[in-house]
């Protein structure tokens, strides 16, 4: 049901033209609203190398975005970067007061970005200078009592794999959000006021999709939403399974993409779910073997994309029938969502691996490594390159400390949490090593 906020405040510091109506002018996370991670240039076929790099001043999760010229990006530095193109040389940075762990969403001349802070920028794409700000009520990581059976049981723990935030999505005059208050947010796009908001049961980190009028998106609480985009009345929910003992298997970290009347998403319970968009009944789920599925997926040409976590798997499933149609193994989890471009999916891994892959056979075109995966500081990386899991979370704690130093652990090799995006024949992707990269 829609609830009206208890704490919200919205700072209109000056007006602009909103046009956000028009999506194709939008860039955002997984290359559109619909989220179907489908880019319309080809990217690299072959690896020629990098292009160039940009240094931030911290680790890199959230994914880059290109528009007019211009890479953005943001770092747990607390800046958003706006960097061009062509030479990878900063342009101008907007810094807020905490990590920046989500996509930004740029939309006719306007930034929109989501930080930790609780904070929704609007933000002048020439300059950087803020154009207003909207407040949620609180921002936090999801928790639950003996998270990945760390004791003790009646100590809540926040999730360390809780990595990203909501990133905004931009459409009908509105931005749509989802928020650690557990609030799905619709905010004018032109002043930053609230029109409505929705409460789910939990931490909402998910980003939405947004088609024919609806906002598609899920919650930790482990239900899957489809709310009015005009009003927030709820039109449908899924509710998907749990393990109720270990309190890590439930809810929605993966977006949902939404194409031809069907929703995918991944979620914490071991399974991807192909659900109808107008009704919410499932048409079909592909269980991993309780393996996470949190990378949002990509949808073309009868297949869909995705991938795990623990298991390590790239997979594509034809959409119909949910049957797997190729299976890559990986060296680590995959937490980066597969950009589609041209022949290839591209994808990164958190041993520090980016791969292209053919789209329809699966196997591998070419694969690039980070300088910190090859230096493997904290040797928790295997002779192949693949995870030490014994290394990586060994520790003396034995309890939810192991997750924070395991987490470390894997940012040291340059971990690609990050998404790829992909623009004239080059792809642009994030590191926890504090580098944008630009590959052709």
């Amino acid at each position: 049901m829609m609830r009206a906020p208890l704490l919200v405040a919205a700072l209109l510091l000056c007006p602009h033209a909103a046009g956000a109506q028009a999506q194709a002018t939008q860039a955002t996370f997984h290359a559109n609203v619909a989220r179907t991670g489908a880019y319309d240039s080809p990217g690299p076929a072959h690896l020629a190398g990098v292009k160039w790099t940009f240094k931030t001043g911290g680790p890199i999760v959230g994914s880059p975005v290109v528009a007019g010229g211009v890479v953005y990006i943001g770092s747990f530095d607390g800046n958003l970067y706006a960097v061009d193109q062509e030479t990878g040389k900063e342009k101008w940075k907007f810094e807020t007061p905490r990590q920046v762990a989500s996509t930004p969403a740029v939309a006719d001349g306007v930034i929109y970005l989501r930080g930790y802070d609780a904070v929704l920028y609007a933000i002048d794409a020439s300059t950087g200078t803020v154009k207003w700000r909207f407040t949620t009520e609180f921002e936090r990581r999801f928790q639950a009592n003996r998270m990945h059976g760390y004791p003790p049981g009646f100590q809540t723990i926040p999730d360390s794999f809780d990595l990203f935030l909501s990133s905004p999505a931009v459409a009908n005059g509105k931005v749509y959000f989802g928020s650690g208050d557990g609030g799905v947010y619709a905010v004018d796009a032109t002043t930053g006021l609230l029109v409505w908001k929705f409460t789910t049961g939990d931490v909402v980190h998910a980003s939405p999709a947004v088609v024919n009028g609806v906002v598609y998106i899920g919650s930790w609480d482990s239900y899957f939403y489809a709310l009015d985009a005009d009003n927030g009345q709820e039109k449908w929910r899924f509710h998907a399974g749990e393990d109720n003992f270990i309190h890590n298997q439930v809810g929605f970290q993966s977006s949902a993409a939404v194409v031809d009347g069907v929703v995918y998403t991944g979620c914490r319970d071991g399974h991807f779910y192909a659900l109808d968009a107008a009704s919410g009944r499932k048409k079909w789920d592909y269980m991993t073997n309780l393996s996470w599925v949190n990378a949002t997926p990509a949808v073309r040409d009868g297949l869909v994309y995705s991938a795990t976590s623990d298991s390590a798997r790239f997979f594509a499933l034809e959409t119909k029938t949910g049957r797997l149609h190729f299976n890559f193994k990986a060296g680590a989890q995959i937490f980066s969502s597969p950009a589609l471009a041209g022949d290839l999916a591209y994808f990164g891994v958190a041993n520090g691996f980016l791969y292209a892959v053919d789209a329809k056979t699966g196997k591998e075109a070419w694969s690039f490594r980070t300088d910190a995966s090859k230096a493997d500081p904290m040797k928790i990386l295997k002779p192949d390159g693949s995870l030490d899991s014994a290394r990586t979370y060994a520790s003396y704690f034995h309890d939810y400390q192991d997750m924070i130093l395991g987490m470390e652990r894997q940012f040291s090799v340059g971990a690609i949490w990050s998404s790829p995006a992909v623009d004239h024949g080059v792809v642009y992707f994030g590191s926890t090593d504090g580098n944008l990269y630009a590959l052709q």
